[in-house]
């Protein structure tokens, strides 16, 4: 089933990582080198737990799920730093693409991130969709981040839309959660796209 735009939306809000760039099996490759690194194996299951928190927090889940001695603010530093080292294999999930690309000029967008703004505005860099949007809001931007709705808020308040009439695509669950009590349209694109290399469970 194709993904719509409900009639009722005068904002377009996308999440980024899952939904409109296909980074997880970068990520998780990413995550992988830093166990290679400091001696785990990196469990993808924290991949689904986090989706849409800022790199730090995975990192202190990690060095605590994992007993590793390093400061979260160094490893979330290593990780990210490799990870726009690694950008230029990211591919767009065209399905969602598509939706930014019709709309364009016909309603306003945002993009709404749980990823530091460096990681986001080189992701959509690399995707060609910077001009696409007329706001990002990432980890830097917000105190309270996903699954409170504080990111989503910030994006309807800069695009002048109100939020019931926000439209919100994403592939978290606690993004989904946090456009929930945002109290916007919600969309979980996972119903809708395969992701190929790597799959939510």
């Amino acid at each position: 089933m194709a993904i719509t735009v409900h009639p009722n939306t005068q904002g377009l809000i996308f999440d980024l990582d899952g939904t409109l760039s296909n980074s997880l099996p970068v990520h998780v490759e990413t995550w992988n080198a830093m166990g290679e690194k400091y001696g785990f194996k990196f469990d993808t299951q924290i991949m689904h737990d986090m989706t849409g928190r800022p790199t730090v927090e995975f990192a202190e889940r990690i060095i605590s799920q994992y007993g590793i001695s390093e400061k979260p603010e160094i490893l979330a530093r290593l990780k990210q730093e490799l990870f726009w080292e690694m950008a230029y294999l990211l591919k767009p999930i065209s399905e969602v693409v598509s939706i930014v690309k019709e709309f364009y000029g016909k309603l306003p967008m945002a993009v709404g991130t749980g990823a530091s703004r460096k990681s986001a505005e080189i992701q959509l860099k690399t995707l060609k969709l910077t001009k696409y949007f007329d706001a990002l809001v990432s980890a830097d931007d917000v105190t309270k981040h996903k699954p409170e709705p504080e990111t989503f808020l910030e994006c309807a308040k800069i695009m002048g839309v109100k939020p019931q009439s926000c439209q919100v695509f994403e592939d978290g669950d606690l993004g989904i959660t946090a456009a929930k009590k945002a109290g916007m349209i919600v969309t979980d694109i996972r119903q809708h796209i395969k992701y190929g290399e790597w799959a939510h469970s």
